[in-house]
This record gives C-alpha cells, structure tokens and sequence, in this order.
C-alpha cells in the first residue's frame, strides 16, 4: 500500500452517480493520476489517499485508491484555493478572495458555524447565502460521512449510497441498525451489513441480525429460480449462516411470518416458506389463470373446421392434425398453451390463428418478454410485436420502483394477447400480464419448455404445462423441409440425449475438435478472421456470434470478447477510442444493451425520425465517440442512433461473445459454441439445447468432445421450487399462520 498527500490540480473524468472518479494530484516532489471511487473531490482540495499502484497500457502509471480522506486546508493560500476551485455554488474566485481577505484562516470555520457573517462580504446578499450554505453543507456532508464509516470497512462508493438515503444520519443509522442499509441501500446485502455490525459491538444474537439472516437465504434463493424454499431448507442453512441456537431461528420465522415478511405454507408432509410478495405473486397467477380458464368464450360463433379449411385453400398452406389442433384450441379456451422445438410448425400455427381471429375482427396483441424477441415476432407474423413491460406500459414511482399502467382497472384492449418465448417469463412478469387482462380476453403462450428457464424467480410456462389444468398442444412432427437441415435434427437429438450428426458435406452443423481453451481461442480467431465469412457469405461482425456458457475463464464471454475484439475491430488510427474501468470501445464495436431502458430517446440518421426505448438484448455497434462532451453514440437496428454519457455506459457490454442465457429469444445467422470445461450446472442439456436454437444457417461447436457429450447427457437441470403446478391442480391451500 501506498499513502501520500497533495491537492487535487485537476478532474479528468467524474461519475456523478457513484462518485468513480480520475483526477490528477500534486505533491511538492510529483504529479500523478489517481481513480477511484471519490465522490465530491474538487480542484484545489487536499486530500490524503491510500491505494496501490497500477501500470496502464495507454496511460502509464495510475494510483488505484483504495480509501481517502479529506485534508482541511490550514494556510491561508490552501483555503483560497479551495475555495476558488468552484466546489461551493455561488463562490467563484473574486468572492472566495474576498473571504479569504476578511476571515483568513478561519474563513471555513465561519462558513459551517456562522454563515450569516459572510453576509458582510460584497455580493454576498441574502439571496445568495442560502445557496453557498447547502452547497458547503452537502459537500462536507458527504466527505465527513465517507471518513466517519471508514473504519466500518464501508467504502467511499457505498458511503456516498449510504448518504444519499439518510444524509447526516448516515452515521447513525449504521451505528445502530446496520440490517436497516439491507431495506433502504442498492447494494448492501446481509454480508456487508453483518460486517459492519461487528465491527460496531452489535451481537450474534441480535434479532435484527436473526431475521436480516432469514430474509437474505430467501432472497438468495430467488436468484436459482426459487419461489420458496422448504422449511428445513431454511432452518439449516440459517444456522450454518448465524450460527445461533435453533429456537432463536424458530423465534425470528415466527416474528417474520407475524409481520407478513414471510408466508409459511404446508404442502404435502412439509412447510414451505416463501418472502410474502411472491407468495402473493405466485397465488395471483394461479387464480386468475382459473379464471381465464373458466371464462366462456363464445363471442366468436363460427364452423372452426370450416374456417380452417378455407384459409388453408385460400392461403394455399396444410396444418398438420396437431396444428389444427391449436388453432381450435385458440378459439375455444380462454387460455392455451403452444409449444414443440424448432420445425415443427409453430410460426405457421401463430399466423394462421392471428389471421382467423382478424378475419373474425377480433383485435389481436402479439408480446414477448425481451425486445429481441418481440422483433423476432414481428418479423416472423408481420404485424407489431411490444415487449411486455411496453404492453404494459411500464412507468416509475416516486420511490423509482417499476410500476405498470396497465392493471387491472385499465386493462390491456384485446380479444387475444398472444405472448411468444413464454418460458423466459417469471412468476412476477406473469402476474402483471394477468392483472392487465380482462376475463374476456384470450391469453395464448407459446414457447419451447426444453429451453433454458426464466432468469427470475418460478419455472411459469413449465408448472402450467405439468399442472394439467390448462388446454396445451405440443407440436412434434419435424416437417420434411426443417429434416434437412442438421440444425433443427440435433437440436431434436440433443433434446432426447442423443449424439449429434455433424461435419456433413454441405450440412450447416460441425464439430471442431480441440483439445484446450487456447486452441479452441485460435480456432475461433481464425474462424472470425474471415474463413466463415468466405464460405458462407456471411458478415463475421453482424452475421457471426460467439456464445460461450459462461462469463469467466480463457474460453468465457469476456476473454473472448477482447481476443474478438482485436480482430474485428483493432485499434487503428482512424478508429476514435475510449478507455473505461478497464474496458476498451471503440468505434465500431459491437455491443449490447444489457438493461431495458424504456425512456431513453434515439434518433433515425437519416430521416427525421425519433422516439425513445431500448431494450435488454438489443445489439448495436459504436457510430462515434465525442471525447470533448463525453459521449459516445451508437446504432442499433440499422438507424436509431443513441447518445450514452460516459457515466450510462453499465448499460453496454460488448457481444462479439455472449452468454447462452442473454442470447435467449434471439436468432443469430452463424453461432459458434466454445466447448470446454465449466461448472456442472453450466454444462446441461437445456442450455446447449438452446445455445444450438439460436442459429439460422449455421452452427460451428469448437472444442472437447468430453464435453459435449456430458452436456447432452446431462439433463439434471437445477431444481426449482416452485408451486404454482400443484396450486393450480389444488386450488385449496391456507397458510399455517393467518391474521
């Protein structure tokens, strides 16, 4: 570790939002960079700092800082500095002169204690005081805040959280209650807050510590896709966490489930417990599932079967027996499910029930959970796809929580709402669908269960499927046109744990045999650097992506995005780039929108058309990036051109490689899959299943054959708990504990 002191000569970049900051500082022997989170630092001021240093590349040796503090300027020169620096709103150098003339030394101490004497200084009225006051107060707040929880091990980035919540209490909050920051503050969960509260004095045995605890095993257990957990799933793994006696943890689920924080239910010879908001989630589905279920539709009284026949003649297309199947089940149920893998016809199933219920002039909404499906639909049906959040109309309230527009009393207009990709929707997203819909709207959902299941928490397409309950029709003839294609077999042969046809002439499948990770990066360069290009007619940037199963690792999505990167897009003199916690753009990159940010405004470069929303998934390339106003802009879908500031870009990762899971709902010409090594739960047949689903014209697996074999083998996808099947086959369940 490395400390000094010196005075902040200049701010190269600031995050306002978390306070990340690159300035340069001098000392009497030296000028260096420094980065960091420092939120507030300004020029002029002194500050200590502690950190390691850091050899960049591009920008020679920086000081990472790991913690500072603010250094009060003791001179005269140091004060006026500071306050000529422009930290303080309304004081420029003229004025701070001013007061430095005047109260010298003590100019900082009459600014905090005694504001009212600085109404003694030329052009300082009244008006102006108020101003320079909150301005002083907010900057010093934040900077003593920083140092006070400092010795809590709380860093400078979550401090500035920690004071945007509780300001001047700040400290006190964390002193007292350290569990309160897990409710209240982004970022803090029950590992920081149980830090902090041993290093304040607080006790193993805290109730508050109990039941923060409790909670943090539920919501952890929502990121494996759980909506509830099983009692002595909770109690064992509270113990192994708190490590206090079990009638204390016995005690804490009682208060819990007292206060509605939690649900304690039976189901069959055990108690399952769910956090109460997707308890109630998970019971709203199931009921107005019912609901839809048992609605009558009989608003559309026509012969179906002649109306089938006639479209096919008049369309000059044959549905198959299980397709015709579907489209009666459309008109008769209230809601249906459509599902089969890929060639067995269901894009001609979903047009030919959205044109019957058009000729019939009912209003059909078609939907899907990510942008990139709700494109994908609308290029395949010809007609308007939203995503669900846009359906929904998809707002903010004032303590900036999502919110829908739509509920349940202004419900969504439509006879049928029709949702595609329905296995990637969770127990929440399906909730909000239902409470927009009316009881005499149709609900279709179409999906393939044999995909990897929703990010969030519940497996909804699947229970509802199994449940029974709910009219569902599986496509399983693979027609003779998608036979052959080596694409669509083995995605059949893998679903069946069978072993792939590959290396085909003229197919559109192949194995590439390596035998390590970096054998399998050369072979994937090489790929990339022009070979598929060449043979098959493709663009290796916009035509070709790399799908890895996970993140980490020489073969993972990020090693590999900076190996792509330097051979689609290298460093060049007429390319303008930008280096950014260590992330390299550069114009012509191709990234992804890794968030759904609905309100953010684009422009068509070419017309004059705007609007506004992007979506999680969508993918664009870099157009060009203004060093002088820090922004950087990019295109996505051929023309809408969006801005980012430099401190909006976590919304964007690159995607010369993503993940199997961010690629769901998307279809890409030529996919490349790395095989190597990685975690068991990584490594499944669902997951390769649809990794495989996502190409066109061409599938490329490069790697250990071991490897694949175990993921086609492996069918033992993580267990989920989730209870909405056994809800809706027993409609009948009441809680251990009721008010």
């Amino acid at each position: 570790m490395t400390k000094f002191e010196g005075t902040i000569s200049d701010i190269v970049y600031a995050n306002e939002k978390n306070g990340y900051t690159i300035a340069r500082i001098k000392t009497e022997d030296f000028i260096e960079t420094i980065t960091g989170y420092m939120p507030g630092i300004s020029v002029g001021e002194n500050i200590e700092v502690n950190g390691e240093w850091t050899i960049r590349e591009s920008y020679g040796r920086q000081l990472k800082v790991d913690s500072y503090s603010i250094v009060i300027p003791s001179t005269a020169g140091g004060i006026l500095a500071f306050l000529s620096s422009g930290v303080i709103r309304g004081v420029g150098e003229k004025t701070a002169k001013r007061i430095v003339d005047k109260f010298g030394i003590r100019s900082l101490e009459i600014i905090q204690n005694s504001p009212e004497e600085l109404l003694s200084i030329e052009g300082i009225g009244k008006k102006k005081l108020q101003p320079i006051i909150d301005s002083f107060n907010e900057n010093m707040g934040v900077k003593n805040v920083i140092i006070a929880l400092s010795p809590y091990g709380i860093s400078p980035k979550m401090s500035m959280k920690i004071f945007r919540k509780y300001g001047e209490s700040s400290l006190d909050v964390v002193s007292k209650n350290p569990y309160k920051l897990i409710d209240d503050v982004v970022g803090v969960g029950f590992k920081v807050a149980d830090e902090i509260a041993k290093k304040s004095g607080m006790g193993n045995d805290s109730e508050y510590r109990i039941e923060h605890g409790i909670l943090h095993i539920l919501k952890n257990s929502i990121n494996s896709g759980h909506t509830f957990l099983p009692e002595y799933i909770v109690k064992a793994e509270s113990y192994n966490l708190l490590m206090v006696e079990m009638e204390k943890i016995e005690s804490s689920l009682f208060e819990l489930c007292l206060d509605r924080k939690i649900i304690i239910e039976k189901m069959g010879e055990i108690n399952i417990i769910y956090l109460s908001q997707y308890y109630k989630a998970e019971v709203d589905v199931c009921s107005r599932l019912l609901n839809l279920h048992g609605s009558e539709h009989r608003d559309v009284l026509i012969d179906i079967d002649q109306e089938i026949e006639d479209f096919q003649e008049n369309n000059d297309i044959f549905l198959a027996i299980a397709q015709k199947q579907a489209v009666r089940a459309a008109f008769e149920n209230g809601v249906m499910v459509l599902t089969g893998g890929p060639g067995t016809g269901k894009t001609t199933t979903i047009n030919s029930i959205i044109n019957l219920f058009r000729i019939n002039n009912k209003k059909v909404v078609l939907a899907a959970p990510t942008g990139r499906a709700a494109k994908r639909m609308t290029e395949t049906t010809g007609y308007e796809a939203k995503t669900i959040h846009r359906l929904l109309e998809m707002a903010f309230d004032t303590d900036d929580r999502l919110i829908f527009s739509k509920n349940e009393d202004e419900p969504v207009e439509a006879d049928v709402i029709i949702v595609d990709e329905a296995s990637m929707m969770d127990i929440f997203l399906m909730d909000s669908l239902l409470k927009a819909m009316s009881t005499k709207t149709r609900l279709i959902l179409v999906g393939d269960v044999d995909q990897l299941p929703s990010v969030g928490a519940g497996n909804v397409l699947m229970d509802i499927i199994n449940s029974g309950i709910v009219t569902t029709i599986k496509l399983t003839e693979i027609f003779r046109q998608a036979q052959e294609s080596d694409i669509i077999v083995n995605a059949h042969r893998i679903n069946e744990g069978r072993d792939i046809v590959s290396n085909r002439k003229n197919g559109d499948f192949y194995f590439i045999n390596r035998e390590n990770d970096k054998e399998i990066i050369e072979e994937i360069k090489s790929l990339v650097s022009g070979r598929l290009a060449k043979f098959y007619n493709v663009d290796s940037k916009k035509d070709i992506q790399i799908l890895s199963p996970m993140r980490k690792g020489e073969a993972g999505v990020n090693s590999i995005n900076q190996e792509v990167q330097n051979i689609l897009n290298p460093s060049r003199g007429d390319r303008t780039e930008l280096v950014l916690q260590k992330r390299i753009f550069r114009v012509g990159d191709k990234v992804m929108q890794i968030k759904n940010n609905y309100s953010k405004p684009w422009e068509d470069e070419k017309s004059t058309d705007s609007g506004e929303g992007i979506y999680n998934g969508d993918i664009g390339y870099i157009f060009h990036i203004d060093k002088e106003n820090k922004n950087l802009y990019i295109q996505f879908d051929e023309y809408k051109i969006f801005k980012y500031k430099y401190d909006e870009l976590d919304e964007i990762e690159h995607c010369f490689c993503t993940t199997v899971h961010k690629s769901q709902g998307s279809e890409f010409p030529v996919v490349i899959l790395p095989m190597t090594w990685g975690p068991p739960m990584l490594l499944s047949r669902n997951l390769l299943y649809t990794a495989v689903t996502r190409a066109k014209k061409l599938v490329v697996i490069v790697g250990m054959k071991k490897y694949l074999n175990h993921m086609i083998e492996n069918n033992k996808n993580s267990e989920r708990f989730s209870n909405l099947s056994y809800r809706l086959s027993n409609s009948k369940l009441t809680d251990l504990y009721e008010d």
